[in-house]
């Protein structure tokens, strides 16, 4: 909650010459969401290696997804390197790729849109929606997946998601924009949440396993 107020308050304090610099490419927003993407993978593999993965297996595969999706991620936001040693894109791929960078989401909407898509109605479900159903309506949902539903601690960090993504869609229509680049806002919540979502794992498999 402290982030998204000093965000807003930036926002309304700072001009836009130097917003833009803090959302650009290098700027201290995505190396943020780089660190805490990383930080995603590098819990999901510790789980990885202290769960019983024979005992457990979908849950084994649950937290793999987490583990190659996060890394994923978070190489691509630095185009594997790229933003940080500063090489020159092949001519070949500048041919293919929309911003000229050497990684897959300015390829095609299937490894960019759609993959973001897919996670904001995750954090949208797992953040908000799972978190009502087990406080009023537990028996909608399935007990055998008990295990990997979401805490109701971290739905705070789903809802600022959700609503700057609704502030963004609502200042589209309206041609009024509340942050300089609210896309990037939104992918660090989604990211923190993953981020929140995994240590929350990692403590009940790891708790469960030495019980």
């Amino acid at each position: 909650m402290t982030l998204i107020i000093i965000q807003v308050i930036l926002e309304i304090t700072l001009p836009n010459s130097i917003l833009r610099p803090l959302h650009g490419e290098n700027g201290p927003v995505e190396l943020l969401q780089f660190f805490v993407i990383s930080a995603a993978f590098f819990v999901a593999i510790s789980i990885l290696f202290k769960m019983d993965r024979k005992k457990q297996k979908w849950v084994t595969a649950w937290i793999s997804i987490a583990a190659i999706c996060s890394f994923y991620v978070a190489w691509e936001e630095i185009s594997w390197g790229q933003h940080i040693l500063e090489w020159n894109t092949p001519e070949f791929w500048s041919q293919v790729n929309d911003q000229q960078e050497t990684n897959l989401h300015n390829v095609s909407s299937w490894l960019d849109q759609k993959p973001r898509l897919l996670l904001e109605i995750g954090v949208l479900v797992g953040g908000l929606i799972i978190p009502a159903l087990m406080a009023y309506k537990r028996n909608l949902l399935p007990e055998r997946f008990t295990i990997i539903y979401p805490p109701a601690q971290i739905c705070i960090t789903a809802g600022i998601a959700v609503i700057v993504k609704v502030t963004e869609k609502v200042g589209d229509a309206m041609d009024v924009f509340f942050f300089e680049r609210g896309s990037e806002i939104i992918e660090f919540y989604l990211f923190y949440f993953v981020l929140l979502y995994l240590l929350e794992m990692r403590k009940r498999l790891v708790k469960k396993e030495h019980a």
